[in-house]
């Protein structure tokens, strides 16, 4: 669905994107990484339209983003970090702008907010920001678009509603549908997002399933610090070492995806891990 071919983005003089490339396919909840100011916020909003690649290739479902063509802006939606609402209610607000999609769904954007226990006989200007943000996930969900982009969706969601987004987040995927979540806050999306992107310093580093993941590289719990020690990388907690080894030195140990693990060893050295998945082609 999402090409990105050579693209260069710059504000002013201040080169954040160069040459940058990668592809994403439908059927996905993929995971948008990265370090503050690496360029998470920007990239989708240049997928959604509202910034202009300097340079190189983007399209979406075959449309350019940055023409924004009535028939593209109804088959992407995007749902910010920091938002205004109206003072206006949930139905007015769904009549307003649901008609941009034509493919709103709403009896699916009550049941959301129904999962949500999001109050709708207020004004959305009256709701807390948590409210707020459950109503524009709903919103979004509805909207049936293709393509769903969101800035760190569990922000300002209390334990309980975290939950139910992981419920509402399921529901939602198909395999004609996309799905971008940039998030700081993996331990609320592990099991969830698969593949996972990576931006460092304007340059995706790493994007790769979890498959792939599994199949080059073994991430365990151990207690032996020689092990931890003589590993790719190791991180120190109180149960002992959470350990990221090449492929067949813990093959028989049950295995589970640390994805904040694994962000730290991609961030802290990418060449050693792409030498591990060249050493697997």
């Amino acid at each position: 669905m999402i090409k990105v071919d050579q693209l260069t983005f710059s504000y002013g003089k201040k080169q954040l994107f160069k040459k940058l490339s990668f592809t994403a396919k439908t059927g996905n909840i993929y995971g948008l990484l990265g370090k503050n100011g690496a360029g998470k916020t920007t990239l989708l909003k240049l997928l959604s339209g509202q910034l202009r690649p300097d340079k190189g290739e983007l399209t979406v479902k075959g449309y350019v983003p940055r023409r924004r063509e009535p028939e593209f802006l109804s088959k992407v939606i995007y749902v910010p970090e920091k938002f205004y609402l109206p003072s206006i209610t949930v139905d007015t607000y769904k009549n307003i702008y649901g008609v941009f999609y034509p493919d709103f769904d709403e009896e699916y954007f009550h049941f959301c907010l129904n999962e949500f226990n999001v109050e709708t006989n207020k004004k959305l200007n009256t709701l807390s920001y948590g409210q707020q943000k459950k109503f524009l996930l709903s919103f979004a969900f509805a909207s049936m678009c293709p393509l769903v982009l969101m800035d760190e969706p569990t922000n300002g969601l209390d334990i309980p509603s975290k939950k139910e987004f992981r419920k509402v987040l399921i529901n939602a995927i198909n395999e004609s549908r996309l799905i971008i979540i940039s998030t700081h806050q993996v331990r609320d999306l592990e099991n969830l997002i698969d593949p996972v992107i990576i931006l460092d310093k304007g340059k995706i580093i790493f994007n790769h399933s979890f498959e792939e993941v599994g199949n080059c590289l073994s991430i365990f719990q151990t207690r032996d610090r020689c092990l931890a020690e003589a590993s790719l990388y190791y991180e120190q907690s109180l149960n002992g070492y959470t350990v990221i080894t090449d492929k067949g030195i813990n093959e028989n140990t049950e295995e589970q995806i640390d994805i904040e693990s694994l962000f730290n060893f991609v961030i802290s050295n990418p060449d050693k891990i792409q030498s591990s998945f060249n050493r697997r082609e």
